[in-house]
């Protein structure tokens, strides 16, 4: 029989923060607790990397308790005694330790902080929430500010926590450069000048951890490239790739942050969202780290003020976008759109190139940037009426750093507008124009990105012009795309006749475009 414990300390796969108070002191009679179960595997069907390096970075953070003197209970996926469920697994663990109170951090996704909740509820014994102390903000702070509003503004929280936390403020008190926002600065696409920073993060070696998920019978998508899984697993690692990353990259970021090539997956992006989205790293440590670099005059303001937007405002305006909604957000479906997804977003084989490229790149890193998500991959689905509810699904399975509380708003209401613009103020759509002012895509596709009707023209410019045709009583009245619809009126009948035909032939085989 194992020595009794007084307390259970719950820690969900993304909730590895070893600077965690929780852990600045030793105590025998507290037990933390950390398990693989298919309940966390099964709920999508995920990335193949998603699940190994969730898996490796929590069995990373048992290493890391057990060496500072703390016990510590993992629950491996093809452990005999697991139940596959965390209330199951916990109610067996405090009767197995005799434990009188169990406690868990405040858990990120409404499913387990509802599922977590009404189980502690039910219980004879203790159960504790505490803060994950990890966000800038609570979860209903966004709300808050915005209470009586039917629409939410981005950039009005942004200044505020700008202004609150003293980030990118001169001695008066005023943004520095004298202004909040430097997108306009960050629109360049990138012609293969400057260089591209080296990839500097670790290869590890899983293929013995991955053979053992298969071999428990966890369905998976995507290549898990477990022999060099090449994602930063502990904190220490992550804080390297931080360095790194404000090293080499950071000054470029802004100018090309909405830029894509066929020449590289990552261009000058971070790829810090998953070291951050399992709390490996806080974001007010990233942001200071940014913050610095201009201070230092090593990143123009542009670059910095950019990134720091991303996680200062962005991220911590979209998590509470999610607590504000759910449940219930990620059934919205504002514009009717019920089209299953191709068979070619599980195979990337498709002959339109930016399709391919990004659906290709996701399927074999588990990640694509901002951009791809959004303006080629959701530009697509959103024109094509795909599903929403298959979107969101999809993008929540595919990407390393997705979970439900920063994927379902940025995919539901910034990517498809299933919201009824509570969150974007205008659908972001585009035809090929805008795919091939910012990326190589266009260059040797199969498609003329010219052409809006005939074999050879773009999907994206008949679809383009279909999708404000058929949603004119919904988005007609939006002024921040009256221009649109001014383009239209003044379109001979017969062209868009002709683009209502060429866009029902696409909808019609979208599986072998």
């Amino acid at each position: 029989m194992p020595a009794p414990a007084h307390t259970l300390r719950l820690l969900l796969g993304d909730q590895l923060n070893p600077r965690h108070s929780w852990f600045a002191a030793q105590d025998d009679g507290v037990v933390y607790v950390l398990m693989e179960v298919r309940q966390e595997t099964d709920y999508v069907l995920h990335h193949a990397q998603k699940i190994l390096a969730i898996f490796a970075a929590m069995r990373d953070l048992a290493r890391q308790l057990r060496e500072a003197g703390h016990r510590v209970r993992y629950v491996a996926i093809d452990d005999a005694s697991n139940r596959q469920s965390i209330p199951a697994n916990l109610e067996a663990l405090v009767a197995h330790y005799g434990a009188r109170r169990l406690q868990y951090q405040q858990p990120d996704e409404w499913r387990l902080d509802a599922q977590l909740r009404d189980w502690g509820a039910a219980q004879p014994f203790a159960v504790d929430c505490v803060d994950s102390e990890h966000f800038y903000t609570t979860r209903a702070e966004v709300a808050e500010q915005f209470k009586g509003r039917k629409q939410w503004l981005m950039e009005s929280f942004y200044r505020r926590m700008r202004a609150r936390h003293a980030v990118l403020m001169d001695d008066a008190g005023e943004p520095e450069g004298g202004q909040w926002n430097f997108d306009h600065d960050n629109r360049k696409p990138w012609p293969g000048t400057p260089a591209l920073p080296p990839d500097a993060r670790p290869a590890h070696d899983h293929r013995a951890l991955w053979a053992t998920i298969e071999a428990a019978g966890v369905k998976s998508f995507g290549t898990p490239h477990a022999a060099a899984l090449r994602w930063p697993l502990n904190r220490a690692e992550a804080l390297a790739w931080l360095d790194h990353f404000i090293d080499t990259t950071l000054p470029n970021f802004g100018a090309y942050e909405d830029a894509m090539s066929t020449r590289s997956e990552r261009l000058f992006h971070s790829l810090l969202s998953f070291a951050l989205n399992t709390k490996m790293l806080r974001p007010h440590e990233v942001v200071q780290r940014a913050e610095a670099a201009y201070r230092a005059g090593h990143a123009p303001l542009a670059a910095v003020e950019g990134f720091i937007r991303q996680i200062l405002g962005w991220r911590e305006y979209v998590r509470g976008i999610y607590w504000a909604q759910m449940p219930g957000y990620d059934e919205r479906n504002a514009l009717g759109h019920t089209t299953p997804l191709p068979q070619w977003f599980w195979t990337g084989q498709t002959r339109m190139r930016c399709m391919s490229h990004a659906v290709g790149q996701s399927l074999d890193g588990a990640y694509a940037h901002h951009i791809q998500r959004l303006m080629v991959i959701g530009n697509f689905a959103l024109l094509a009426g795909l599903d929403p509810a298959a979107v969101h699904r999809w993008y929540l399975g595919v990407y390393i750093d997705a979970f439900e509380w920063v994927e379902l708003p940025n995919t539901l209401g910034m990517s498809q507008f299933a919201d009824g613009g509570l969150l974007a103020t205008k659908p972001y759509v585009s035809s090929a124009a805008y795919i091939d002012r910012m990326s190589d895509y266009c260059k040797g596709c199969a498609y003329d990105r010219k052409q809006r009707t005939g074999e050879s023209a773009c999907p994206f410019n008949a679809l383009y012009w279909d999708f404000f045709l058929r949603h004119e009583a919904t988005l007609g009245k939006n002024v921040r795309i009256a221009l649109v619809y001014r383009q239209l009126q003044k379109m001979p009948e017969a062209d868009t006749v002709a683009i209502r035909a060429q866009a029902q032939r696409l909808l019609g085989r979208l599986d072998d475009l």
